[in-house]
């Protein structure tokens, strides 16, 4: 049947010193650094996953600046992508309620071709500190009330759950089109729980 390549544009939003950028350079290029410069406006990053014997995914990825929320940009910014990542720091209270006002921004300039809107992941970053300035059962009613695809606990410095957070997000964006909506709807918001480690065969280059 011959190799498949599809390119999706995934977008990574929230307050400033969430962590986004470090997510995007884990994700990207295996690298974390705690000194990252705020990003100002948009930066960009490419990842190549080999999904399947016959697919090749290339996520591109948008890191939009915390500061971004408040200028009509987004729009602009936001235009033709798949999915969105929107992430929180579990000590900082003000960052897990902005969440909803990034998503509020997404949902109104921001739908699918078919009119639903893109799957979106809550990331709940920085997992390895303590203490949680909020409670897993505040983030799952958030999360489920806010039309979220789901939530993962993620810790960028540690390299928790990143990749498969973003496994979840392309299995999403998979189905929605292929047209298999049916076993992923948009928004249940369950935490997910990530156990299992990388089914065998499942690379990333």
């Amino acid at each position: 049947m011959g190799q498949r390549d599809r390119m999706f544009k995934v977008l990574v939003v929230g307050d400033a010193t969430v962590g986004k950028t470090s997510l995007v350079q884990r994700y990207a290029n295996d690298s974390f650094n705690r000194h990252y410069k705020s990003t100002v406006g948009v930066d960009f990053a490419l990842k190549v996953v080999q999904w399947s014997e016959s697919e090749t995914v290339r996520l591109q990825l948008w890191d939009i600046a915390g500061q971004e929320r408040f200028t009509s940009m987004t729009r602009l910014y936001y235009r033709e992508a798949s999915a969105c990542v929107i992430m929180f720091d579990v000590t900082n209270s003000s960052t897990f309620s902005n969440s909803q006002k990034w998503k509020q921004d997404l949902d109104s300039k921001l739908v699918l071709p078919d009119g639903s809107p893109v799957p979106c992941l809550l990331l709940a970053n920085k997992c390895d500190l303590s203490p949680w300035a909020v409670t897993r059962e505040e983030v799952d009613r958030f999360s489920k009330e806010n039309g979220f695809s789901g939530w993962v606990e993620t810790s960028v410095k540690e390299n928790k759950n990143v990749h498969e957070a973003m496994r979840v997000l392309i299995e999403k964006m998979m189905s929605s089109c292929t047209g298999d909506g049916s076993s992923a709807p948009a928004g249940t918001g369950d935490y997910i729980n990530i156990k299992e480690p990388s089914p065998p065969g499942w690379a990333c280059c």
